[in-house]
């Protein structure tokens, strides 16, 4: 989620991380996937091409990789770049790209001015809110044709972005949420437009892909920070700030077809930065009581002997022969320097007897490559 404010203001070599060896032929890889500072990875796969976009602050760029677990040689190209004085100029945060309505469509969040609230609109809020103007936006391709899906990477968005309507109060992280043939937003908000923690996530539905349809009074929070562990520091008792459930992704079990919501607690600058757990359990997604959620702990986390830390914000794809299950996320290997510490990272997952995801330990060990991943180390 957050980024670096501050970004263009650190020296060269506080961006470079360590170097990931890529050797031609290689079965298998380590972490990072990208030798840069990168959080918030969102990654699909279209036809030959795995497909990823992440934060960079400033813009919405794409790259274009054959390779899941290799990102260094791949290609790259600006697909939005904001003009000044509009309410997306800035603070570009967690773009998905993804495929409805027979169009592309990239949601993301950002800002009209680096997100610095005059003195008297802070003064509202119940905890210092710098995020207060943050809100949803939508980048629309042309619309398909024919048949099939075109490609992502010749795909053209002419028009400006569209701002998600999120009732003029905070919203980051936003994504779609499909279900049943309806379409959803699910994304990161306050109670209120001044309460400023803690953040939530919730549900309203939505029209088209940039059309809400719910009002304020029908918009429902499926998710609060409340367990121990959602919390900064952990197990915070003195108030909510610093408490956040945020970066919600679907996540669709192929074999038994369960439904899950992977979201991200804690503090995304903080070793404590985790993965969260919510299953559909019921047919109604605007309904609190179809969601039930994972209280005992988090379900991906850091590794302080692995030196992982800070681990969150996924998204989930699958290998090249579609075999096996991959999540995408960010880590941080020193969480003293916080967001300007986060790499993007790849492992394997596999699911439990119960159908639930079974997640691994972060690391950075030599694993072995998607099946049917070329072991070559070009785009």
């Amino acid at each position: 989620m957050r980024l670096l404010n501050l970004l263009h203001l650190l020296p060269a070599a506080a961006l470079q991380v360590a170097p990931v060896t890529c050797q031609n032929n290689s079965s298998t890889y380590t972490n990072p996937i990208l030798d840069t500072v990168g959080a918030d990875p969102w990654v699909i796969r279209h036809g030959d091409y795995y497909y990823m976009t992440y934060t960079t602050n400033s813009d919405i760029t794409l790259l274009r990789s054959r390779i899941l677990t290799n990102w260094n040689n791949a290609d790259r190209k600006t697909l939005f770049l904001p003009p000044p004085g509009q309410n997306y100029s800035t603070d570009i945060w967690a773009p998905e790209l993804h495929f409805l309505s027979g169009a592309w469509h990239i949601i993301f969040t950002a800002d009209p001015n680096h997100d610095s609230p005059p003195p008297d609109v802070d003064m509202y809020c119940t905890y210092s809110c710098p995020a207060i103007y943050h809100r949803m936006f939508v980048l629309s391709s042309s619309s398909s044709s024919s048949n099939s899906t075109p490609d992502p990477w010749t795909a053209t968005f002419p028009n400006p972005p569209v701002q998600l309507n999120t009732f003029d109060q905070f919203a980051i992280d936003g994504t779609y949420f499909t279900h049943a043939s309806n379409l959803y937003h699910i994304y990161s908000c306050w109670d209120n437009a001044t309460s400023a923690w803690p953040a939530n996530l919730c549900i309203t539905h939505m029209s088209s892909p940039t059309t809400i349809s719910s009002s304020l009074s029908q918009r429902v929070t499926i998710s609060r920070p409340t367990n121990p562990w959602e919390k900064t520091p952990y197990g915070r008792t003195i108030n909510d700030r610093l408490s956040s459930n945020e970066a919600p992704q679907q996540l669709i079990n192929p074999h038994t077809n369960q439904t899950f919501l992977i979201y991200s607690a804690a503090r995304s600058d903080n070793a404590n930065y985790c993965l969260g757990q919510l299953e559909l359990v019921g047919n109604d997604p605007m309904s609190p009581d179809s969601w039930t959620k994972h209280d005992a702990g988090c379900v991906f986390y850091q590794d302080p002997e692995n030196q992982a830390y800070g681990v969150g914000h996924a998204s989930f794809v699958k290998s090249p022969d579609g075999k096996e299950d991959w999540i995408v996320y960010h880590g941080m290997r020193d969480p003293r320097n916080g967001w300007a510490a986060r790499t993007i990272r790849t492992q394997r997952f596999t699911w439990n007897e119960d159908g639930t995801p079974n997640f691994p330990r972060p690391g950075y060990r030599p694993y072995q490559v998607p099946s049917g991943q070329d072991t070559g180390c070009g785009s």
